[in-house]
């Protein structure tokens, strides 16, 4: 893979710190190094950074891409509502093909907006991984396991079967594709054995986890009436689950003791506050997880309950809410933020060698161009940038040395089929819905 080099461009370092002018030299898909920037100097092929900064790309680490094909559909409704009433018939119909170019759709909206990695929990893995590969994002992948046929096991399930599609792609896919284990949520599972199973089996295989934990105030307290008393983080711990490592979406409704368990068993928490918002779950205490030590990382959730895939939104959200509900201004800070939403995030994929502008780490870089009113005067850029910036501020994304989106284009996707696709999905799957009412 030939070089590349960012030529005086500023640079987000680990922790936020920024060095203006800087001389980012990529080679074989990783940061060879970052220097100082030679006046005068602009080498053949490189990149003008004049103007520009650079950021870690974004680890989006909880979304169900697919969704996207849904986005708009079972507005304003309770979550129970929402999921059974409008999203699993809807849901029901779609097929392999359906979700590859759905995941085509939210690829592309992820690139645009600076997100090199995603946490994907869903259905139809053999579509998604298509997608993938074929884009040239990173993912992290898993087929959620629900007790849609009571008492079956899980090695004989659609999700086990979905986990050997994506292990299948792995193997070739040069660390971008990893297959994660998954529960979908303890409301959506039957009994403790099962559970106790896909936790030994997770742990057999070596492999992540990912699950929905406590999203609403409903699930959690149905939990305990189900339980013997116990929340869905006490009974996962129970069960085993958190003996692999493991990535919970939301905990809104976790309680202290339940924090306590996070932070024993090293469990990162996918803070997801448009989708929580919207869908009127809650806010999760991320100020009281990470004073316990938690890892905290950013997700979108799905297109349906976002309605976008925009981390930007998400960080800025993240960061207000939280102030507003600690009372202190001084938390949760551009520099802070930026690790939650990269290097947090790059670690609860097992991703250690990411999530950083640092030589060594692979070159995900997202490039940003501060010549805008709302980005003007530039006092500090990554504060600009985590506060007032836009998806349609990023002139350039970079995945494993790999530029997968530069100036409105996409050199891997050919987008505007993949939108005509989304809608031709969209009106068919409407019609069947319509004439099975």
């Amino acid at each position: 893979m030939a070089s590349f080099v960012f030529h005086g461009i500023s640079c987000a370092g680990p922790g936020g710190v920024v060095r203006p002018r800087v001389d980012i030299t990529v080679e074989n898909g990783r940061i060879a190094s970052i220097e100082d920037a030679v006046p005068g100097r602009n080498p053949a092929g490189g990149y003008d950074g004049g103007g520009k900064i650079a950021l870690p790309g974004f680890y989006n680490i909880h979304s169900h891409i697919p969704m996207t094909l849904l986005r708009g559909y079972g507005e304003g409704l309770q979550l129970k509502e929402w999921l059974f009433g409008k999203m699993i018939p809807f849901e029901s119909l779609l097929m392999d093909e359906d979700c590859y170019w759905g995941s085509l759709l939210g690829i592309a909206e992820m690139l645009a907006s600076g997100t090199v990695s995603f946490t994907d929990m869903y259905m139809h893995m053999p579509g998604i991984v298509k997608a993938v590969s074929e884009s040239g994002i990173k993912a992290n992948l898993s087929h959620g396991f629900s007790s849609r046929v009571p008492g079956q096991p899980f090695l004989e399930s659609a999700a086990y079967e979905g986990w050997q599609a994506v292990r299948e792609a792995e193997a070739s896919a040069k660390g971008r594709i990893v297959a994660d284990a998954s529960i979908h949520a303890e409301y959506t599972t039957d009994t403790e054995s099962t559970v106790r199973s896909i936790a030994d089996w997770s742990r057999g295989e070596g492999l992540r986890m990912h699950v929905h934990i406590s999203e609403t105030r409903k699930e959690h307290e149905e939990c305990k009436i189900r339980r013997g008393g116990m929340t869905p983080t006490a009974f996962f711990e129970r069960c085993g689950i958190f003996d692999s490592p493991t990535t919970a979406a939301h905990c809104v409704w976790a309680e202290d003791a339940d924090l306590d368990i996070l932070a024993a068993r090293g469990v990162t928490v996918a803070h997801c506050p448009s989708s929580n918002l919207k869908l009127g779950s809650g806010i999760a205490r991320i100020a009281r997880m990470v004073d316990l030590g938690v890892n905290v990382g950013i997700g979108t959730d799905g297109a349906a309950s976002n309605n976008n895939l925009d981390m930007l939104e998400e960080m800025v959200l993240a960061s207000l809410v939280q102030k507003g509900v600690t009372g202190d201004p001084t938390r949760f800070g551009p520099g802070e933020m930026l690790t939650m939403a990269c290097r947090n995030g790059a670690l609860s994929q097992g991703r250690t060698d990411c999530g950083e502008l640092a030589p060594g780490n692979r070159a995900d870089i997202v490039v940003f161009d501060l010549h805008a009113p709302h980005l003007q005067p530039v006092y500090n850029p990554l504060v600009n940038v985590v506060s007032a910036a836009r998806a349609s501020d990023i002139r350039l994304t970079m995945v494993d040395g790999e530029i997968l989106y530069r100036d409105g284009k996409f050199p891997t996707i050919d987008i505007e089929r993949v939108m005509a696709e989304a809608g031709r999905i969209k009106e068919e799957k409407l019609a069947r819905l319509a004439a099975s009412s």
